[in-house]
């Protein structure tokens, strides 16, 4: 078991390259094994593109014959926008199959295995199942609900500010942290924040640090405060001004003359109802989200039961004071109401902390209170 795990472990390493480039696709890394050594690998790099499976396949050659195949997710037995990979495996020769967890695409679920093993392909399942369902947790979401996963990120000071009292909030975190961040803005198809966020910090929402797609970016704005000078409108790819019909028809147009798309949505309680956002993001094909926004609408997605995970990147510094706290809103009454997470890792980026948990209970997908 050792062995599949080292090799699975390699799969995982070259499945993670798409990040980004896939969506909707999951991510998927292939390597081919023969007599204990690596003879070949390959990762699906772009929506449309090869298929894992075909890249490692097609590199090893006439030497896939005998050999076994490590990949973590189990192959398509259908045609998409490729062939199948589980005929593709067949006719390689291949011997053993070891797949790290099924595909849940109702097309796929189970169907890649049979095939295999009608053909007589050994097929061993489960090696590092939990740390590939984790990497694929946004498409697993996607195929179940086609909604977003929605991710939750805050910068805070350890005493829990995101900015001190006077709005500052550059930087609380260092260098390392930043650049995460930006890895998390390419692993999302789009990125979310408040207009107030808009007004305050004038951010970019950009992937800048490292090399990857410019997401959707997001602002919940239900009066039409978005200033026309704001840096995100002059950012390349596409930027979304959520709203609702109290926006002024003359700031929808200078918005739209500035490069903004107005989706115009129902609110609640004066404010653009989020499920009706979650919604349309679906609808456009958007599999995830990153909720980037201040205490306001940290509160609004939690209060919802929306975040499917939370990023909690901790600075090494107190700000103190009674303004600003991390998550706003009105806050809960009793212990017993708070919002329970299961942490799963807390890593050290440079001087700063990283906390990564989901909260407890399954997300709602329509936006039921917890």
């Amino acid at each position: 078991m050792e062995v599949h795990e080292k090799f699975m472990r390699r799969a995982l390493a070259l499945a993670k390259k798409g990040e980004g480039y896939t969506r909707p696709n999951p991510l998927v890394g292939a390597v081919v094994v023969k007599d204990g050594e690596v003879i070949a690998e390959g990762y699906h790099a772009r929506f449309g593109g090869p298929h894992a499976e075909a890249v490692a396949l097609e590199a090893a050659g006439e030497a896939a014959r005998g050999a076994d195949l490590y990949v973590n997710l189990e192959p398509c037995s259908h045609w998409g926008k490729t062939p199948p990979c589980a005929d593709r495996i067949i006719a390689a020769g291949i011997r053993r199959v070891i797949i790290a967890t099924r595909d849940p695409n109702p097309l796929v679920n189970g169907k890649g295995v049979e095939k295999l093993r009608a053909a007589g392909i050994e097929v061993i399942e489960g090696v590092l199942g939990e740390e590939a369902e984790r990497l694929n947790e946004i498409f697993f979401w996607w195929v179940k609900t086609k909604r977003p996963f929605v991710s939750m990120k805050l910068a805070l000071s350890l005493d829990g500010k995101i900015a001190t009292r006077s709005g500052v909030s550059r930087w609380i975190t260092g260098e390392e942290a930043r650049k995460r961040v930006h890895e998390l803005r390419r692993r999302h198809a789009a990125v979310l924040v408040g207009v107030n966020t808009v007004i305050a910090d004038d951010p970019q929402l950009t992937v800048r640090e490292i090399q990857g797609p410019q997401p959707l970016r997001v602002v919940l704005d239900s009066r039409g405060r978005t200033p026309p000078s704001a840096r995100l409108l002059e950012e390349e790819g596409n930027t979304v001004i959520a709203t609702t019909e109290a926006m002024p028809a003359e700031v929808e147009a200078v918005l739209r003359g500035r490069g903004a798309e107005v989706w115009r949505l129902p609110a609640r309680e004066g404010r653009v109802d989020l499920p009706a956002l979650q919604a349309r993001l679906g609808q456009e094909g958007i599999d995830s989200l990153l909720v980037e926004g201040g205490g306001e609408v940290a509160w609004s997605f939690l209060s919802q039961g929306l975040v499917c995970k939370l990023y909690l990147f901790y600075g090494h510094l107190l700000v103190g004071g009674r303004e600003i706290p991390g998550v706003g809103g009105p806050g809960v009454e009793r212990l017993s109401q708070a919002f329970r997470v299961r942490i799963e890792a807390v890593e050290r980026l440079g001087e700063d902390l990283l906390v990564s948990a989901y909260p407890k209970g399954e997300p709602s997908t329509r936006g039921q209170a917890l």
